[in-house]
């Protein structure tokens, strides 16, 4: 009696539903690459595939870059008229997703996919708004593994404004990804409306904080016009990769493992910035834990491009197991524009590391003071000595992180370029 009892007390009690943070994924920010910022809607299936060749050709892969996603405009014109399911354009992808998919898989990497939690995708073509279910059906039936660089808010139709009304409708695709029982990381993008770092967590594993980057360093645009994502009515697109630096200041606190602040894809390479502006994408990207997703054309690199996203010793603070983001210090302004600003944030095995920013035109000379470095830490840590390593400069051997002695006190008299990024490793010496 007391087996009966067991089972069919299992029929009538509910699973409790697995949060997005406890699905075992994500647990480091998650690294791959993305069609969106080269190719927009001219993608097909020879697009991603020669990118997911050109990964393992160029050892991206042996660096954790292993989601290969696929982003808006595979859509067929419409969806199954019979099931309502998606389907895909059968010119672009004649063998259909299911067979990208597992061709992707053969190669050892994951597949992801993208959708909106709106009526329509941002590039017009269906969304899975009321259709959560099917379509995470099918996508795990597609073998998907990452839905999606961005779950985008296009066409919401009007059910946003309140954290209520957004966390609701993305929970929708939240239950759905759990149902299908496939581990799919789920990466919702609200363009940072009604504060999803303070909801998301919950449902998702990683979540955008800002309208849509672009390929420039401090461009303004109206149609970014926020100075600051706290209570940002209006997260628009077109933001420059300083301006999400800067709303990315406050909302680390918030970032966890399995869960993560979405600076959105990154730009390096595709351009619109100089060799130490890219660097500054790329170190920020990383310290602050955000996904690094690649945006670029992988089959046509520069070895410039190369380098930035293959600095082993930058991957490693954003991949580091203490899933802490760095901490802004504190923020200068120069005379003629732009300013300083001092980062530092811990890793395992008491490690630390120090950046220092120059948003500014011109050269910078400044004192990094411990003081100001170790706040967090407190008296001991500020007094102590330590083995001070440039991440940004490579050592004898080769490898980055480039040993420059030891310093107590500060790093005195630091020159800093404009748009510059300096980054150091530091260790207590004793």
């Amino acid at each position: 009696m007391a087996l009966l009892r067991a089972l069919l007390l299992a029929l009538v009690v509910p699973i409790v539903r697995v949060k997005a943070y406890d699905n075992g994924l994500a647990i480091t920010p998650q690294m791959g690459w993305n069609t969106w910022n080269h190719f927009g809607c001219d993608i097909s299936e020879s697009t991603i595939l020669n990118a997911a060749k050109a990964m393992i050709a160029k050892n991206l892969t042996s660096l954790g870059y292993e989601y290969v996603i696929m982003d808006d405009c595979w859509h067929a014109p419409a969806r199954d008229a019979a099931t309502g399911a998606p389907v895909a354009d059968p010119q672009k992808f004649p063998n259909g997703i299911k067979a990208l998919s597992d061709e992707i898989h053969a190669l050892g990497l994951k597949f992801g996919i993208y959708s909106d939690a709106g009526r329509y995708t941002c590039g017009g073509r269906f969304g899975s708004l009321d259709h959560e279910d099917i379509d995470a059906k099918t996508y795990a039936e597609w073998g998907v593994d990452y839905l999606t660089l961005e779950y985008d808010n296009c066409f919401n139709e009007g059910r946003a404004g309140t954290p209520k009304l957004s966390f609701d409708r993305y929970a929708k695709m939240s239950d759905a990804l759990n149902a299908t029982r496939r581990p799919i990381l789920y990466s919702l993008c609200n363009w940072g409306e009604d504060g999803p770092w303070n909801f998301a967590s919950t449902i998702a594993n990683s979540w955008r904080i800002s309208g849509d980057i672009m390929d420039t360093f401090d461009r303004f645009d109206d149609r970014c016009p926020c100075t600051s994502v706290i209570d940002c009515k209006l997260p628009g697109f077109q933001c420059a990769m300083a301006r999400i630096i800067d709303f990315a200041a406050p909302v680390g606190q918030k970032a966890h493992a399995g869960a993560w602040n979405d600076l959105d894809m990154l730009e390096v390479g595709n351009g619109g910035m100089t060799h130490d502006e890219y660097v500054t994408h790329f170190t920020f990207w990383s310290i602050l834990k955000s996904p690094l997703i690649l945006g670029n054309d992988v089959t046509n690199m520069s070895a410039d491009t190369l380098e930035i996203i293959t600095n082993k010793a930058i991957i490693d603070i954003n991949q580091d197991s203490a899933g802490s983001p760095a901490n802004r210090r504190w923020k200068r302004s120069v005379q003629g524009g732009g300013d300083l600003s001092l980062w530092s944030g811990s890793l395992v095995n008491n490690r630390f590391i120090i950046a220092l920013l120059n948003t500014s035109p011109s050269q910078q000379t400044v004192d990094v003071d411990f003081t100001d470095v170790f706040v967090d830490q407190g008296k001991v840590y500020q007094h102590q000595a330590y083995s001070i390593s440039d991440l940004w400069q490579k050592d004898a051997s080769g490898n980055w992180g480039k040993p420059l002695g030891t310093f107590q006190g500060s790093l005195k008299k630091v020159v800093i370029g404009p748009h510059q990024t300096k980054i150091w490793m530091a260790i207590p010496a004793s």
